[in-house]
């Protein structure tokens, strides 16, 4: 009898598991993201499969093998991508990964290079020219710090390895047309490593999302702003700008089969976001070992707003025209591509929540 019932229940699930659509999602492990992956936030109508991936691993194998139903995305490789007429994804106003980028300009010591302006006429190193991180670098400094983009020359190589780490990177600068005559971008191939360039002197500076293992050391390299988080806050005050690294792309067939998943996707990741901002700001018990951690989402909030990692079209609209200028000047667009291209149109209109949800 007991057995009889057990195959029942396990019908039953079976048939609720079949009315939702299975999607395999592929993101990092981030804090507004986790809800999702643990399972607390559902998507209406979906069943998803979310796996925990770094993201140079998941944009090579979206980008050359569409191995997902929807994944994390360099918001760089998508929007040339659109530029190019190429509609395999379409994309959702979610951004899981947004940082600053003042942080990220690193010099060595022996250039004497103390400000901005005097990289002028300097060798710059770069995993890819295309990389988000130097997008945005390179945009802030020319904008507000008086540096023409063209006025350096760009050094591409790998960070670390005396070869490209391209394998996980989808999009290598090698082959690509830079649509700007006036960029001036050198690839060194496998001549050596950017990481040690720098702490010898071979090249005079370096954009990195990563930090390179030379500035670790504390030796040749130091960063062009060492107090980078009073500039970062200044430039937001100035831009009002978070930047963007990464957006969240749907594969086209999916989408065209079912139009109603990029709604339901953007939902998810907001009400997951929502659990986010909640359980990390926690008086009773840190919840993370970050001792004055409630101090910095204080501060954040202050300066930025109580939801200062916003998604949505019409909320980061100014920002993402700000990247698409920036990419088009920088020869990385074939076209000028408007914002509201980027994205599925059902989640352009933002949408009015339940008021009685629960998230």
């Amino acid at each position: 009898m007991s057995r009889n019932i057990h195959l029942v229940l396990a019908q039953i699930a079976s048939r609720q598991d079949l009315s939702k659509l299975r999607l395999t999602l592929a993101c990092w492990d981030y804090d507004r993201t986790r809800p999702l992956m643990d399972g607390v936030v559902k998507p209406e109508g979906i069943d998803l499969n979310y796996i925990p991936m770094w993201v140079e691993e998941t944009f090579y194998r979206m980008l050359n093998n569409k191995e997902f139903d929807a994944s994390e995305m360099s918001l760089s490789a998508y929007t040339s991508l659109v530029s190019r007429g190429v509609d395999t994804f379409t994309a959702i106003p979610v951004f899981p990964s947004r940082t600053f980028r003042h942080r990220s300009i690193y010099v060595s010591k022996k250039s004497g290079i103390r400000e901005p302006k005097e990289l002028a006429g300097k060798k710059v190193g770069v995993q890819r020219y295309r990389q988000t991180a130097g997008v945005w670098i390179r945009g802030i400094l020319e904008e507000y710090y008086n540096l023409p983009v063209e006025s350096v020359t760009y050094i591409a190589g790998g960070l670390e390895l005396p070869e490209r780490e391209s394998r996980f990177w989808g999009l290598s600068d090698r082959g690509e047309k830079i649509f700007n005559p006036n960029i001036k971008l050198v690839d060194i191939g496998n001549a050596g490593n950017l990481s040690a360039m720098l702490e010898r002197g071979e090249i005079d500076a370096l954009y990195s999302a990563r930090m390179p293992s030379s500035f670790v050391k504390g030796e040749g390299v130091e960063r062009l702003f060492p107090n980078y988080e009073e500039e970062e806050k200044q430039y937001f005050r100035k831009s009002g700008i978070f930047p963007i690294m990464h957006t969240i792309v749907i594969r086209r067939d999916v989408y065209q089969s079912n139009r109603w998943v990029a709604l339901s996707l953007l939902k998810a990741f907001q009400r997951s976001k929502e659990v986010a901002y909640r359980e990390n700001y926690q008086t009773g018990a840190l919840r993370y070992m970050l001792p004055w951690m409630n101090r910095e989402i204080e501060e954040a909030t202050a300066l930025m707003g109580e939801d200062y990692w916003p998604y949505g079209f019409e909320e980061n609209k100014k920002l993402l025209k700000t990247f698409l200028d920036y990419s088009y000047s920088q020869g990385l667009l074939e076209r000028k591509v408007e914002p509201k291209e980027l994205f599925a149109e059902e989640t352009l209109e933002p949408f009015k929540k339940d008021a009685h949800s629960p998230m």
